[in-house]
């Protein structure tokens, strides 16, 4: 692109060098503004990433999945996705509190790594939020032959 030297423009007053945007707003129409993100936003993105973990069997602690069973059932209740996550959220950065049920037989250190990595890119690429730390609190193990807690595979009544 070649400059060209200023010209007067009758939207500025006459001014030279000056566009019609330096006058209105000034700066980058994208950075007009504030963008603020909700505790329970920045949770839901952390719940999902987290459950996509191989070794993840669930998301908090046995009474809120208990509790969570029931609101599944009721109707319109639907699956709290955010269910074992609690986030912090700041200006620009935030922390976050997950609590898991991993698989039995899997290393729970490295399960705890896996998740760590997975939820601070799930939500820095989603949000731009800095996640400052990620805390890990392992509540139980599912065993090959424990009968869930959340009911999902089939129902009492029919």
């Amino acid at each position: 692109m070649t400059e060209t030297s200023p010209q007067r423009n009758p939207d500025n007053g006459g001014e030279r060098g000056k566009s019609p945007l330096a006058k209105r707003g000034g700066g980058d129409p994208g950075s007009r503004g504030r963008t603020t993100i909700a505790d329970g936003v920045v949770e839901k993105i952390a719940g999902l990433a987290a459950r996509d973990v191989v070794g993840v069997h669930a998301m908090g602690s046995g009474m809120s999945r208990t509790f969570g069973a029931v609101r599944d059932r009721v109707p319109g209740g639907g699956k709290s996705v955010s269910r074992g996550v609690k986030a912090e959220v700041g200006e620009s950065q935030t922390a976050l509190d997950l609590e898991i049920v991993v698989d039995y037989g899997v290393s729970i250190t490295d399960v705890a790594r896996d998740v760590r990595e997975n939820v601070i890119a799930a939500v820095e690429r989603m949000t731009g939020l800095e996640v400052v730390e990620v805390n890990i609190a392992v509540s139980d193990v599912k065993l090959p032959d424990e009968d869930d807690d959340d009911g999902d595979d089939e129902q009492r009544v029919q």
